[in-house]
This record gives C-alpha cells, sequence and structure tokens, in this order.
C-alpha cells in the first residue's frame, strides 16, 4: 500500500462506446469481470459497451453497472500487473460503489445488482421530462445557493455536484432550474448549461429512489473496509458497515461534495491520483481542485503503462 496515492472511480457521464477495447483485447481479466457482470445482469455487457449506442448505454439503468464494471475490471488488471494500491478510495455519485467493491466492503456481484436497481429507481423517481440538471461555471457556491433558493417558489432546484472550485451542477425540476440559471447568468456566472440528463439526480425528488433502493442494500452482506473510503454526503471515513450503509442511501437524495472528497484525500496525505475507470473527468476536476495534486489515468494501454511506471 502507497501512502500518498489515492484511487478515484467515475461515475455517470465518463461512458462511450469502445471504452476499454484495447484493455479488454489485451487482458483476460477485463473481459471476464464483463462477463461477470454480464450473468447477473443476463445481457452481454462487454458487447453493450463495444457495439451498442450511445444512447443505449446512456440509459441510467445500464450505464451505472457498466460504469461499475468497468472500474472494477481495471482495478483487477491494475492489482494483476503488481501496481501499488492506495492508501485511501473515493468515488463519484455512483463512482463510490465502485470504490467500496474495490475496498472490499461489498462483493462485486452484489454490487452490479444493487447499481442496476439503483439506476431504476433512479430513472422511475421522477417521470421524463419533469427533471432537469445545469452546469453553473465561474460562481461561487454561495451565490449559486441564493439562486437556486429564489427559483424553489417554481418548484425544486438544488446544488447537486460541487465538482469544483467555481464549477456546480444544479438539478430539480424543469421551471425551477431554468429559473436558476437565468438568475446565475444574471449574478455573473461566465456559463451556465443545460446537461442531457432526464432525471435530477441528488435532489429530494431522488426519495422515493432511496426508499425503495434501502431493503435491497440492508439484505447485502457489507464488510469492513480494507481500504479507506471517503465518502460523498459528508467528504469523511467511516468505518462501521451500518453507517456505510445509510450512507449510501442518503447519497441517492444528497449533493455530492466532490471537493470536500478530493481535499480530504490531500489532507490524509495523497499526492496521487489515479482515475480508476474510463474517462479522464476526474482528472480534470482534481487539477482545479489542487493543482499539486497528480492525476492519472488508466482506460487505455498507454495511460495504465505510465500509471503504473511512474507510481511503482
Amino acid at each position: 500500500m502507497k501512502n500518498n496515492l489515492a484511487f478515484v472511480f467515475p461515475g455517470q457521464g465518463s461512458q462511450k462506446i469502445g471504452m476499454l477495447k484495447a484493455l479488454g483485447e489485451a487482458h483476460a481479466v477485463v473481459l471476464d469481470t464483463f462477463a461477470e457482470a454480464s450473468s447477473v445482469l443476463n445481457y452481454d455487457v462487454w458487447k453493450l459497451v463495444q457495439d451498442g449506442t450511445q444512447d443505449e448505454i446512456n440509459l441510467t439503468e445500464r450505464t451505472q453497472p457498466l460504469l461499475l464494471t468497468s472500474s472494477v475490471a481495471i482495478w483487477r488488471l491494475w492489482e494483476s500487473m503488481q501496481g501499488p494500491l492506495p492508501a485511501q478510495v473515493a468515488g463519484h455519485s455512483l463512482g463510490e460503489w465502485s470504490a467500496l467493491v474495490c475496498a472490499g466492503v461489498v462483493d462485486f456481484s452484489d454490487a452490479v445488482s444493487i447499481v442496476r436497481a439503483r439506476g431504476a429507481y433512479m430513472q422511475d423517481a421522477v417521470p421524463a421530462g419533469v427533471g432537469a440538471m445545469a452546469a453553473i461555471i465561474g460562481l461561487d457556491d454561495e451565490i449559486i445557493s441564493t439562486a437556486c433558493a429564489e427559483a424553489q417558489t417554481l418548484g425544486v432546484v438544488a446544488a447537486v455536484n460541487y465538482n469544483a472550485p467555481g464549477q456546480v451542477v444544479i438539478a430539480g425540476e424543469v421551471k425551477a432550474v431554468d429559473q436558476a440559471i437565468s438568475l446565475c447568468k444574471a449574478m455573473g456566472a461566465k456559463r451556465a448549461l443545460s446537461l442531457p440528463v432526464s432525471a435530477p439526480f441528488h435532489t429530494s425528488l431522488m426519495k422515493p429512489a432511496a426508499e425503495r433502493l434501502t431493503a435491497l442494500v440492508e439484505s447485502t452482506v457489507f464488510s469492513a473496509p480494507v481500504i479507506p473510503v471517503i465518502h460523498n454526503v459528508n467528504g469523511q471515513v467511516q468505518a462501521n458497515t451500518k453507517i456505510i450503509k445509510s450512507l449510501m442511501i442518503e447519497q441517492i437524495y444528497s449533493p455530492v461534495r466532490w471537493v470536500d472528497c478530493v481535499i480530504a484525500l490531500r489532507d490524509r496525505g495523497a499526492e496521487y491520483l489515479v482515475e480508476c475507470g474510463p474517462g479522464r473527468v476526474l482528472n480534470g476536476l482534481s487539477k482545479r481542485i489542487d493543482r499539486e495534486l497528480r492525476s492519472f489515468a488508466t482506460d487505455d494501454i498507454n495511460s495504465l503503462e505510465n500509471a503504473l511506471s511512474s507510481l511503482k
């Protein structure tokens, strides 16, 4: 275990057709991980990721298990290549489930079942067309909160992803989100743009999804983490499995405090962050949170080899 190394796991938005193709062709452990997920889901996850359409993999019920599978596949490949293990981990939204699997808290196949249900319940919680999300760029958190509070006369809207300084995602009901966008622009936002997402994740509108998922989470065996996990809800480590379960339910309707998570990783000794999964979204956010943190990607052969050679 490398004391100054942390792993971070991406959430929705990092998926794309053809991801991990070269890694899967070169390493059996990647395809074996996808096969394990396919046996739980009763469809070919690898075929979906390689030969499906972007619309198909953007369906939340499918996006969540395929991203979990991708992250766990890379984690297993990293272990098989004798890469150094991190002293702590964190995941962004759905990625927190990937972190729990890799920290030894939840069995992979159990997690696949949970996140499939999580995605379905989150999508079902709000009818299509009712909810919206938007990214607000270049405005202080407090001003965004003020704008959301003013827009709540038109419905639910709140800050839901504190991704980096000056980069916050808001979500809620369409009219309220549109009003909050207008207010943020008037208050000086550099950009305020709607996101192509059909459900208002991490708002109070997701409480029905959390309630539906509770029984499945409570009936699943959780073990004490072998690697500390920083949680989205509060940016803190938790070792008690009952509390971890409650945090994972609360996470569905609570803001993702990603800035707090990365700062916690840094304050606990992290100097290097490995983004374990597809894409480079978290690499970009980490640089905006603290430029001193050195980040690595792992989603293709060259990036993985660079990370391994730099960190061994």
